[in-house]
């Protein structure tokens, strides 16, 4: 029988994913740290509460909180800083702004686009007309689904989306808002999640299903 003595505790190391800043004693962001660099055609202004981004494919804002710092450290490169990056809170929309904020000047430039895959016999997709008509915010286009059902699935087309339907088994669809087109395409996913026996169902992007055996008795 071995007996562990009581005074021995196990030592538990501290793990975070803020990166240090030995210099100074505070810390700071791996990815607000990073210059955003932005084409010619962009025009940033910035406020105290947002941020103003005009490109070519339209204009758009991004919030921002008291404590953050924007300068044109270059006539095409922007650098995102807080004021106390020692505070949890100032530190965690640190990242989040600049990303924010480099997602922004993508749409407004490129724009986002992702492709909707239909697995399983008999799906497919098809773009036509909406019988209700062009209502409030929505393109007056729909897709019309066969996803298994006994029925057909709609879903209305948002004025900021635009799909196209490929083939019946890919729909490609495109935004200048990046967080809009994943909302989008995770409505048309919740009429099929991907299921891990067959492989069936509906598949955003790269999106692979982890496919599983059955056990037979």
């Amino acid at each position: 029988m071995i007996v562990r003595p009581q005074h021995v505790r196990p030592v538990l190391r501290a793990f975070s994913t803020t990166a240090t800043c030995r210099g100074n004693g505070g810390f700071v962001s791996n990815i607000g740290k990073q210059p955003i660099q932005f084409p010619p055609s962009v025009v940033l202004t910035p406020s105290p509460s947002v941020l103003s981004v005009q490109g070519p494919l339209g204009t758009t804002e991004v919030p921002l909180h008291p404590f953050m710092q924007l300068s044109f450290i270059e006539p095409q490169t922007l650098s995102v800083q807080v004021e106390d990056p020692t505070q949890k809170k100032q530190r965690s929309m640190w990242g989040l702004t600049r990303t924010l904020i480099s997602n922004a000047i993508q749409g407004m430039t490129q724009g986002f686009t992702t492709p909707i895959y239909l697995v399983g016999v008999g799906y497919r997709a098809a773009m036509e007309s909406d019988p209700r008509g062009k209502l409030p915010g929505f393109t007056g286009q729909r897709l019309a689904m066969k996803l298994g059902f006994s029925h057909s699935v709609y879903v209305p087309i948002p004025e900021h989306i635009k799909a196209e339907v490929e083939t019946p088994t890919k729909i490609v669809i495109s935004c200048t808002d990046k967080q809009k087109l994943g909302l989008f395409a995770a409505k048309v996913r919740s009429w099929r999640p991907p299921e891990p026996y067959k492989g069936k169902g509906i598949f955003v992007g790269n999106e692979r299903a982890r496919r599983k055996s059955v056990k037979k008795k």
